[in-house]
C-alpha cells in the first residue's frame, strides 16, 4: 500500500487486462462516520454522512464535481440531534432523482418520536431547487409504526420516489408479522401516498436489521431485505418491481438459518451491462447479479474467508467494473477493518484483495468511480 497525498493508492497488476482499476482510501470529511454516496449522471458526488452522539446526532450533505474535494457541509435534519448511529444499520440513506435531486431518508432518533412504544418516525427530506439546504423533514409513517431496522430510499428519472421499511401488520407484534412497506411519491418526492405493503407474503423481516431499495437507470425497482420466518430462517429476499411499485415479484436469494437478529445490511450498483447487489450471509458478504426473474439471481461469496464480514457498499465504474467493500470485525460499540475487491461485469476478479485498517465504531464504508475509471473508498 503507497501513501499518496494524505490517501492510500493501491494498484493489482492483472495481466492482459487493458485498465485496471485503482483504488484511493479517504477518510468521509469532517471527521463523520456512516458515509453514504451517490454519483449523478454529470459525475458529481453526493455525499451524507453522520455527526454527533450515537442516539441523537445530526446528517451532513456535501458533494464534489472530481470526487476529491468536497464542498462547505449543509446539515440535512432541520431539527438538531434527529439521527441515529447506533448499531450501524439505522443511519441515513440517499438517493437521486430526476434532475439529480437529492432525497435523503433516515430513522428518527428518540427526540421526534411520540411518547408511545415503537413510533419512531421514517423522516424524509429533499434538497431545495437552489441546492443551499434542506426542506424541513416530514415523517412518512402513517400507520405502519415499529420502525427497527433502517429503511430504504430509491428514485428514478421519471419523478418517482420510494421510501420503504419494515414493520408489523397493524395490530400485531412481534418479527414473524414484520412485512415491508413503501411510501410513494409520483411528483419528485413533493407528495407521497400513504404507505401499503411492498409484499404480502409471510415471509417476517429480521427487526434489527435494513432493507436497501435501488432504481437501475432504466427505473426498475428493487428491494433487498431479510427474513424472519419460524424465527430462524433468516433469508435474504429480493424484490422486484417493473411499473413503479404498483406491484412486486419476489425470490429467496440467499438462505442462512441462524437464531438471531444479525443486524445486517445490503447494496446495489449498475454499470451499462449489469446491475449488481450485496448482502451478508454466514458472517461473510455476497454478491449476485439482479436478474429479470429474481428467483434465478446468483449468490456467491465475495472473498475466501474473514472474520465477520459485514455491511457491503457497491461501485461501478465506466468501464464495466465493479468494486465491492465491506467490513471485517466489527462489533457493538467497537471499531474495525475495511476489505475490497474489484470484479468485472462477470463476477471475476480483477487484482488482487486490498485491507486496510481504522472503521470507526457505528460506521461502515461508501464506495463511489471517478471520472479516470478508478475508484474511491471511503470510511
Amino acid at each position: 500500500m503507497t501513501l499518496i497525498g494524505g490517501f492510500a493508492l493501491i494498484a493489482a497488476a492483472t495481466p492482459g487486462a487493458s485498465f485496471t482499476p485503482r483504488v484511493e482510501l479517504r477518510r468521509v470529511p469532517d471527521g463523520g462516520i456512516q458515509p453514504q454516496t451517490v454519483v449523478g449522471r454529470d459525475g458529481t458526488v453526493h455525499l451524507i454522512y453522520f455527526k454527533g452522539e450515537a442516539g441523537e446526532g445530526d446528517i451532513f450533505y456535501s458533494r464534489s464535481k472530481d470526487g476529491i474535494t468536497f464542498s462547505k457541509p449543509i446539515r440535512v435534519n432541520s431539527v438538531e440531534g434527529t439521527a441515529v448511529a447506533t448499531g450501524n444499520i439505522r443511519g441515513a440513506r440517499i438517493a437521486l432523482g430526476r434532475q439529480g435531486r437529492v432525497y435523503v431518508a433516515w430513522n428518527g432518533s428518540a427526540k421526534l418520536a411520540p411518547p408511545a412504544e415503537g413510533h419512531s418516525p421514517m423522516l424524509f427530506t429533499r434538497l431545495n431547487n437552489a441546492g443551499t439546504a434542506f426542506e424541513p423533514e416530514r415523517n412518512l409513517i402513517q400507520t405502519a409504526y415499529g420502525l427497527d431496522g433502517g429503511g430504504g430510499i430509491a428514485a428514478d428519472r421519471q419523478g418517482h420516489v420510494y421510501v420503504f421499511w419494515h414493520a408489523p401488520v397493524p395490530g400485531h407484534r412481534g418479527e414473524e408479522w414484520r412485512r415491508v412497506w413503501m411510501a410513494r411519491s409520483n411528483d419528485d418526492g413533493k407528495t407521497f401516498e400513504p404507505e401499503r405493503m411492498a409484499w404480502d407474503r409471510p415471509t417476517g423481516a429480521c427487526g434489527c436489521c435494513s432493507l436497501n431499495a435501488y432504481a437501475d437507470p432504466t427505473g426498475t425497482l428493487y428491494v433487498l431485505f431479510r427474513s424472519a420466518q419460524e424465527i430462524v430462517h433468516r433469508d435474504m429476499y429480493l424484490l422486484e418491481s417493473r411499473d413503479h411499485g404498483t406491484s412486486f415479484t419476489g425470490a429467496n436469494v440467499s438462505k442462512w438459518n441462524v437464531g438471531a437478529c444479525v443486524m445486517s445490511s445490503e447494496a446495489f450498483a449498475s454499470n451499462t451491462k449489469a446491475t449488481l447487489a450485496a448482502w451478508e450471509t454466514e458472517k461473510r458478504v455476497h454478491f449476485g447479479f439482479v436478474p429479470p426473474d429474481p428467483a434465478q439471481m446468483t449468490d456467491s461469496p465475495i472473498s475466501d474467508g474473514g472474520k465477520n464480514e459485514k455491511y457491503p457498499a457497491l461501485a461501478a465504474n465506466r468501464d464495466g467494473a465493479f468494486l465491492v467493500s465491506w467490513t471485517e470485525g466489527m462489533s457493538w460499540k467497537h471499531g474495525g477493518s475495511l476489505r475490497w475487491q474489484v470484479i468485472d461485469s462477470k463476477g471475476q476478479r480483477i487484482g488482487r484483495e486490498g485491507d486496510a485498517d481504522g472503521v470507526p465504531a457505528w460506521s461502515f464504508t461508501s464506495a463511489y468511480p471517478l471520472a479516470n475509471g478508478n475508484f474511491v473508498i471511503l470510511y
